[in-house]
């Protein structure tokens, strides 16, 4: 089965791309969908030349989809191309890993619901995140106000290029909020500069691609402290998840699955 991986030459869509070309029963298309700001034509990936396709030439995906009979694509692009993507994919009939975040995220499942492929979309492919994501989701709702009064700080630290607020502090900021605490996305401190990422300790080697979580809870009266951390260096995790998520469609698109959208956790639980 041939893998279009769109958003090269893009870090986290490059190495992807070197890992599907590892990968046993899987072959990297020749075609990757990219940013009107990218200037060159081409990537070269294990051996592989990589035609980068700018925005006005995205119709070349009927040719891809047409000539690769099985085709799947996996979508680390931009925030901004998230739903115009998600309709080019169902319009040629390519089921997708959608990894990237942002957009209107009601609008980009009801797309897929309404289509004739599946689809795989995530905030976070990292399962071990997710699955920590997954134990506050349970907390949650079995103990909803469990930690009303307390006082919290928030902070998220990705590389300078990453635009948006991460989609995983945007989700687990909402279990928060049903655990009792007073917060919103508003609240979420966005950590961008360099500096102040070397300062709450990132290694200057990771400033390019790093994800840093912290949640501070803090009860009212100062006497209980919880502090809930998870420090990403680089994006190996990250890859390993989305080779995952795309095995896992595969096996749904070999069983005639249509219409349905899958997260993460059903990528963990359908693993051994």
């Amino acid at each position: 089965m041939k893998v279009m991986v769109n958003g090269q030459p893009g870090n986290m869509a490059s190495l992807l791309a070197s890992r599907v070309v590892q990968t046993e029963g899987f072959e990297l298309a020749p075609y990757s969908l990219t940013g009107p700001e990218i200037t060159q034509s081409h990537v070269v990936v294990a051996g592989i030349d990589v035609k980068l396709i700018p925005p006005p030439d995205k119709n070349l995906i009927e040719y891809v989809a047409f000539n690769n009979k099985g085709l799947l694509v996996a979508d680390f692009t931009h925030p901004d191309a998230v739903n115009s993507n998600a309709q080019l994919y169902t319009s040629y009939h390519v089921p997708f890993v959608m990894g990237t975040t942002g957009g209107d995220r009601k609008g980009l499942i009801k797309t897929v619901e309404s289509s004739d492929i599946s689809a795989v979309i995530a905030t976070n492919m990292a399962k071990q995140v997710v699955a920590l994501t997954a134990m506050f989701q349970y907390a949650a709702e079995a103990f909803p106000g469990a930690f009303a009064g307390f006082d919290f700080e928030l902070v998220e630290s990705h590389q300078s290029t990453k635009v948006d607020t991460s989609g995983t502090m945007r989700e687990m900021v909402k279990y928060l909020a049903q655990l009792g605490l007073n917060c919103s996305e508003d609240d979420i401190v966005k950590v961008r500069d360099p500096n102040a990422q070397l300062a709450m300790g990132v290694p200057e080697s990771a400033l390019k691609g790093h994800a840093f979580h912290t949640y501070t809870l803090t009860s009212p009266d100062g006497t209980v402290l919880f502090k809930i951390q998870h420090n990403m260096l680089g994006r190996n995790a990250y890859a390993a998840g989305a080779l995952d998520a795309l095995k896992f469609l595969e096996q749904k698109v070999l069983s005639g699955d249509k219409g349905n959208v899958y997260s993460m956790i059903d990528v963990l639980r359908a693993q051994p």
